[in-house]
């Protein structure tokens, strides 16, 4: 006789039993993206609308460990770690002995951290974590560069003694909100759950998609120079996305990593959203459909072919593109076929929209080049500036 304990077993393994097959879902890519960036990525979502599942699924899909923590049951001490005085602390000083999870991972060297129930986290561990997303520090152990750290909170209304995220913690997040579909739930209790696709960076488009990335952020601040940095005034939007020269750092790497890997625009737009908040990436994304910046490296191999954007942000933001991508590969041609470009801008009538690229373009000049001949039309501002005698 079968023992019954043994085929109650049997029978919840058939019910954890699943499939996954492809599907688009912007919500699964979008923090695909954000862990392939390794940027910090904090869910926000109600409980039980399968956010620890979406991290196991992802963990699995990786082949890496995961380590789940649940930031709302532990001490400061369980992130800042525990001194352990040694034989000579006036030497050797006072180590902080890091927890077992930290040590797991960092063995494996490479992973998944999940801090789940952040915003049940009181202030002072709070505080405590902040080391950990900024330093990649637990206690006196640096985390290996390949692991990633996600987290998960529920909105203070309906975390159990909840609270809002202190301004410097939420501000080194990529925020998504997390949501369930009703047609993705309904297929996935029939045992088929969507696939999670992580993204594949394509390696002849990196250059490129950097130097863009990097046009698309000077030219929008250059633009809105307000929303530079911007802290919000009430407590809960705070404890949010919001803009500051960090998230734009983070903004940059997501539009470049999502150029390089082909990511989808809801999924792109879902991460930017949650690097800068909702006014700042809005802007964004209306920018961004506008700009139709074109390919830098495209530019630099025939420079003559191409035509200066008519608005002075979009010229800025060309322009800071192809000096990135001259950088990126240092080379005399492309060096010289850059010049070729800035010449365009003084024969459109706005050398001072070219002035700041001209000079981040003369300073990367090697001795043995000679001057270009459009560097005539740059010579006083270079001179001002420091860049010539």
């Amino acid at each position: 006789m079968t023992d019954p304990l043994t085929a109650a077993d049997e029978l919840i393994e058939r019910t954890r039993s699943t499939r996954t097959e492809p599907g688009a879902n912007p919500q699964l890519e979008a923090l695909a993206l954000s862990v392939s960036a390794n940027l910090p990525v904090l869910l926000w979502g109600e409980p039980g609308i399968g956010k620890s599942a979406a991290l196991q699924q992802l963990a699995t899909a990786l082949d890496v460990p995961l380590e789940t923590v649940i930031a709302s049951i532990h001490e400061p001490s369980d992130f800042a770690g525990l001194p352990i005085v040694g034989a000579d602390p006036a030497v050797q000083g006072v180590p902080m002995a890091p927890p077992d999870w930290a040590v797991r991972i960092t063995k494996a060297g490479r992973g998944l951290i999940f801090f789940d129930e952040l915003s049940s986290a009181p202030p002072a561990v709070q505080a405590a974590l902040l080391r950990v997303v900024l330093e990649r520090r637990v206690g006196s152990l640096a985390l290996p560069e390949s692991v990633r750290v996600v987290a998960a909170a529920n909105p203070p209304s309906s975390a159990a003694d909840g609270w809002h995220l202190s301004p410097p913690l939420a501000n080194r997040f990529v925020h998504l909100r997390w949501t369930h579909d009703p047609r993705i739930v309904a297929r996935g209790l029939t045992g088929t759950w969507p696939d999670i696709m992580f993204p594949q960076v394509n390696a002849a488009r990196a250059a490129g998609a950097v130097a863009r990335a990097r046009g698309i952020v000077s030219g929008f601040l250059t633009a809105r120079p307000g929303l530079t940095h911007h802290l919000p005034t009430d407590a809960e939007a705070r404890g949010g996305a919001w803009p500051s020269p960090r998230t734009w750092e983070m903004a940059l790497r997501l539009l470049a990593f999502g150029t390089a890997c082909g990511a989808s625009r809801e999924a792109l737009a879902a991460a930017l959203v949650g690097a800068v908040g909702d006014g700042a990436g809005l802007e964004l994304l209306n920018y961004l459909e506008e700009l139709d910046l074109p390919d830098p490296n495209r530019v630099l191999a025939d420079p003559e072919a191409f035509s200066l954007p008519e608005r002075g942000d979009r010229q800025l933001a060309f322009l800071t593109a192809v000096v990135s991508a001259v950088q990126s590969e240092p080379s005399r041609a492309r060096w010289e076929a850059g010049w070729v470009v800035l010449a365009k801008a003084v024969d459109a009538g706005v050398p001072d929209v070219a002035a700041r690229a001209a000079f981040d373009l003369a300073v990367m000049r090697e001795p043995a080049w000679p001057a270009p001949s459009h560097l005539d039309a740059f010579v006083d501002v270079l001179r001002l500036s420091g860049a010539l005698p």
